[in-house]
Order: C-alpha cells, then sequence, then structure tokens
C-alpha cells in the first residue's frame, strides 16, 4: 500500500477537524474588545486544542516520513486516532456550554489520553509492519514521553474533579512537552 495516500487522507481530515473548531467559535455579542472578555476561556481551550491537534499532525507527518510501508493493521490503527482527534471539538463545546465543570474537563483529558492511545498504537502498528529493525522502531525505542503523557492524562482526568483548573494546566503541560516534533524520529532521518 502507498503511504502517501494515508498521509494525504489524515491530512484531509485533520484539516476539516480545524476548520469546524474554529467555526464553532462564538463570535462576541459586543463590538468593543471588552466583550471577548467572556469568551476568553473557550477561546484558550481552543487555542490548546489546536496546539494538540497540530502536535498529533506533526507527529504523524515524522513518524511516516521514516514508515515504509503500510498494510490494513495501520490503516485501521490511523482511523482510530482520527476518531479520537474528531472528539475534540466535541469535548470542547462541553467544556464552554457547562464552563468548565468537572465531567465536561475529565471528558477533554480522556479524548485527550485516547489519542495517545490511539498514535502508540499506529506506532505499534506501523513498527509490526516495517519490522523490529525499521527506522520507527529504532527512534521511538521505550518512548518514555509517551508514557509520562498517558500518567499525567490519567492524574488530571482524576483531578478534574476536584480542580478543573489543576487538570487543565496538566493538559497545557503535555501539549507544551510535546510542542516540538519527536527528536528521536528527526534524528533518524
Amino acid at each position: 500500500m502507498d503511504k502517501q495516500r494515508l498521509e494525504a487522507f489524515t491530512d484531509g481530515v485533520i484539516a476539516i477537524i480545524i476548520t469546524i473548531m474554529v467555526l464553532e467559535l462564538k463570535v462576541p455579542a459586543g463590538s468593543d474588545f471588552l466583550s471577548l472578555a467572556s469568551g476568553f476561556p473557550v477561546l484558550l481551550a481552543y487555542a490548546l486544542s489546536f496546539g494538540n491537534v497540530g502536535i498529533f499532525w506533526n507527529n504523524h507527518h515524522h513518524m511516516l516520513h521514516v514508515t515504509e510501508r503500510i498494510n490494513g493493521a495501520v490503516l485501521w490503527a490511523n482511523l482510530f486516532l482520527l476518531f479520537w482527534l474528531s472528539l475534540v471539538l466535541f469535548v470542547i463545546r462541553w467544556m464552554d456550554e457547562t464552563h468548565f465543570a468537572a465531567a465536561p474537563t475529565a471528558a477533554y483529558g480522556l479524548v485527550l489520553a485516547m489519542a495517545a492511545i490511539a498514535y502508540i498504537l499506529l506506532e505499534r502498528s506501523i513498527i509490526a509492519c516495517n519490522g523490529p529493525d525499521s527506522k520507527l522502531a529504532r527512534a521511538v525505542g521505550n518512548d518514555l514521553k509517551g508514557k509520562v503523557s498517558l500518567s499525567v492524562y490519567a492524574l488530571a482526568i482524576l483531578l478534574a474533579y476536584a480542580r478543573p483548573w489543576i487538570a487543565l494546566v496538566l493538559y497545557v503541560a503535555v501539549a507544551v512537552m510535546w510542542f516540538m516534533p519527536d527528536r528521536r524520529i528527526e534524528s533518524t532521518v
């Protein structure tokens, strides 16, 4: 199978996800900058979500750059990742409509954690298809950064029920950790 087709499809779906996210932003009722204040929290959630979707897209691009072959398992794993990324908009809207209540804030973390798990499954399916000595397998190693991310997401989901703002800070921390593309992959190219 041709990996360029998978890349093009993923790029298209992610572009649609990002476009729909921005279209869902509510325009302030007033005509001055002060009227922006009421929508500022959801604007920050949008920025975080845009960043997270961008991080997944960026790392997906790097991962496919070192991939030589794909198969049906890779295609399904990729769809699983795109499914979870498509739910980001839903949980942003839920958080906005409930003023960042505990359950929606925890659900946001759950969606991010499931997207991270889906990414790991995609990574593992590509390694299975390309072999244990492939560039990706050598680059990823034991994936400490991925394990730390999942642990922080799990902690944030639990903390969302006590203090939603702490969970949001932890979601930002994970995004900051992944902001730069995966250098392990870049170094193998």
